[in-house]
Formats: C-alpha cells, structure tokens, sequence
C-alpha cells in the first residue's frame, strides 16, 4: 500500500530482515511506560535497568516468533527508512498464548517466570474473550518513531492494515486490547468498537474490534 499526502509518499509493507533491530527499538520506546507491562515485569525506579532489561528481551522474543511463524510484521516507511511498526497474528495461526516450550524457556529465563505467566495467562484471556470473532487478526504491537509522532503516520499504518485483513476472506477482522484512553479514542476513530472490559494486575483495559468489510 501507497499513502501519497500533499508533500509525501509512504510505504506500509512486509518489513525486511535488517530493519528487526529497528523494529524492536521503536517498540521499546513506544511500551517502555505502558501500564500493563511495568507492573508485570515488576518496574521501580530502584529497579528500572532490570526492568528494561527484562522489557528488551520480551520484545526481542516476541518479534523472533513473529518472525520465524511468518506471522505479519508490517512497516510504514518513509524514503525507504522504518517509521512505524505493526505486529499481527492470525488466530488461526500456530502462534498461541502457549508459545512454543523453547521460546517459554528464553522468556522465563530473561523476563521471570511469573512475569512469563502473567502474559501468557492475559494473552489466552483474551483470545477466550474473542472466541465468537472465529478467525481474526490480532494487533499485538504497533510503534511509531517518537520523532514523527502527531504527523498521522500510526493512521496511515492502521489504514495499511485494512489491505491485510479484506486481503483474506477467511479473516472476520481485527482485535486489539489497549489501556490508556487516547488510544482508545484513536483506534475508535479508525472504526474499532467496544466489545469488553478486562483487568490484569488491576490495570484496566478495553477490547476493541473491528470488523472486515
């Protein structure tokens, strides 16, 4: 997909191999104050490297499962350079809450086992909260570069991934679970409705759907 706007052109596509590290970067940055994760990776100030540190390897363990299922990682590019990233899977996919054993193992040793746990134990309330979606596409992460935030570019993403899902006829739509009211406003802008309220570690948050056209 093309997003041509009066004085720029943008690219959402697949993102290529060497533009990973640049991914995961982007998303440190846009999850490193996220509600839901500080309490689950045990953040403080006292304990902050080891929390990032912990927060680094979750992320770099996620995009290489991602990665290695072929699950989408889609990217918004400006001249030819990674802006924005979005991570998707399918429901239908073999990338469950339950991971595989191997990649438990990585987590639990970098991020904690009950930090592991507590993951996979919201990952698979959530997708028991979407069952009656049949098969749906899932918004896991989606990262813009802080230096072009308030410039539309997570829009033109969310918009590129519009082609994803009326691209497979099997797909009922797409889910996401955010926690913080601006983003529920974003995504509600962009046609995503409410479908439930969830807590984990009492930190509230909103189901959304929206559903293929």
């Amino acid at each position: 997909m093309t997003v041509e706007t009066e004085n720029e052109t943008f690219r959402v596509q697949y993102i290529a191999a060497e533009d990973i590290s640049i991914a995961a970067s982007l998303i440190y940055q846009a999850y490193h104050d996220d509600p839901l994760l500080q309490p689950m990776l045990n953040y403080s100030e006292a304990n902050k490297a080891v929390y990032e540190k912990k927060l680094r390897a979750l992320i770099r363990e996620e995009l290489s499962t991602f990665w290695q299922e072929k699950q989408p990682l889609i990217g918004l590019y400006k001249n030819d350079r990674l802006k924005a990233v979005a991570c998707v899977f399918e429901s239908s996919s073999q990338l469950q809450a339950q991971r595989y054993w191997h990649w438990r193992l990585k987590l639990m040793l970098s991020a904690g086992y009950l930090q592991t746990n507590q993951l996979i134990e919201k990952e698979q309330t959530i997708r028991n909260a979407l069952a009656a979606q049949g098969n749906y596409y899932f918004l896991a992460f989606i990262a813009v570069d802080p230096h072009f935030h308030g410039e539309g570019l997570g829009r033109h993403l969310l918009r590129g991934l519009n082609d994803l899902v009326s691209g497979n006829p099997a797909a009922s739509g797409m889910a996401v679970f955010v926690t913080q009211d601006k983003h529920t406003a974003f995504f509600a802008s962009e046609g995503f409705v409410h479908l439930q309220q969830l807590t984990f570690n009492n930190v509230q948050g909103e189901l959304l759907f929206k559903s293929a056209q």
